[in-house]
């Protein structure tokens, strides 16, 4: 057997090795990509339903395009990642829930339109707005300076970027305020984040402050991020705010949530210049008015990210 077929022996071994932590990780964590370390079971979802009362509203519906208005249905590019964002208690081949799926079917009830969810990696989900693939985006996106060149939202929650690292950790042992606080460990995020943007935007804190740099790693599955976490190949998490504290209180996930970093606006995604925007702004607010948007922030634990009012484009938060 010559080099080149043990090398290739060796990947198969290995790959088949890792089939059932994959396994673990895509299913049993009800997380289509992944979320939950190796061996931690999904939470079921919460039985309420506050979207089922939910009933169109003709004067926000009126603000659809007419082609919208006559096919009854939306195109939405999602990213199915971790609750209680967006998650699949039950298994890819059931449906997924969460408090942006929530959001998102109250939005289109209102709209009086039927949604045609098609699932997608997060990074490849703001691209394609562009080419018309989808209608609109959801997946925890965060309204920055960058995206907003691109990009149009209509927000609906506040979330935002936070630390989290695997439970017993004497690494970092509080909030982190300043990147500086991670030179010389090792950091997994996703890609194409916001997490990813600010890490490379500040990779050269450390070198200023005479400390070595941090290093980043950067993973297209939640799932392989955290695996790692417990693997001791990462020493932290940079991810969003309420995925990092709702996992870390689940005990299977043996992980320790370190606080807010920076806060964002969070918002439906749509193409610059996208007709649906206000459209889905108008929805929003019917729904922080009847009551419903605070219901299902309740169901999923998260009302402290509540918003007064849906905006188009705000400006980034600056402070953190």
């Amino acid at each position: 057997m010559n080099l080149r077929e043990i090398r290739t022996r060796l990947r198969i071994t290995t790959a088949l090795a890792l089939l059932p932590v994959l396994a673990l990780t895509a299913c049993g964590s009800g997380d289509a990509s992944g979320t939950a370390p190796a061996g931690a079971q999904a939470s079921p979802a919460p039985s309420e339903d506050p979207v089922a009362a939910v009933r169109k509203v003709d004067s926000v519906a009126a603000l659809l395009p007419a082609d919208v208005r006559k096919s009854g249905t939306l195109r939405v590019g999602s990213s199915v990642g971790f609750p209680p964002g967006a998650y699949y208690p039950d298994g890819q081949d059931k449906p997924p829930a969460g408090q942006d799926i929530d959001v998102a079917n109250a939005v289109a009830k209102v709209l009086g339109v039927k949604l045609n969810r098609q699932d997608a990696s997060f990074e490849t989900i703001l691209p394609a707005l562009g080419s018309g693939k989808y209608d609109f985006g959801t997946g925890n996106f965060g309204v920055t300076a960058e995206r907003l060149k691109t990009v149009d939202f209509a927000t609906y929650i506040n979330d935002g970027q936070g630390f989290a690292v695997k439970k017993g950790s004497t690494t970092l042992k509080g909030k982190v305020t300043d990147l500086t606080q991670l030179c010389g460990l090792t950091i997994g995020t996703g890609a194409g984040t916001t997490f990813e943007a600010t890490l490379d935007a500040q990779k050269g804190v450390c070198a200023k402050a005479g400390k070595k740099p941090y290093d980043v790693k950067v993973y297209s599955e939640n799932g392989a991020t955290f695996t790692a976490l417990q693997q001791g190949r990462i020493d932290v998490v940079m991810s969003t705010i309420n995925g990092l504290r709702y996992q870390a209180a689940q005990p299977a996930s043996q992980t320790t949530f370190l606080g807010e970093y920076h806060r964002l606006d969070v918002g439906f995604a749509f193409k610059k210049g996208s007709p649906l925007t206000k459209a889905f702004q108008a929805a929003v607010n019917e729904l922080i008015k009847d009551g419903t948007y605070a219901r299902i922030l309740k169901k999923w634990g998260t009302a402290a990210s509540a918003i007064e009012t849906s905006q188009i484009n705000p400006p980034e938060h600056t402070e953190s």
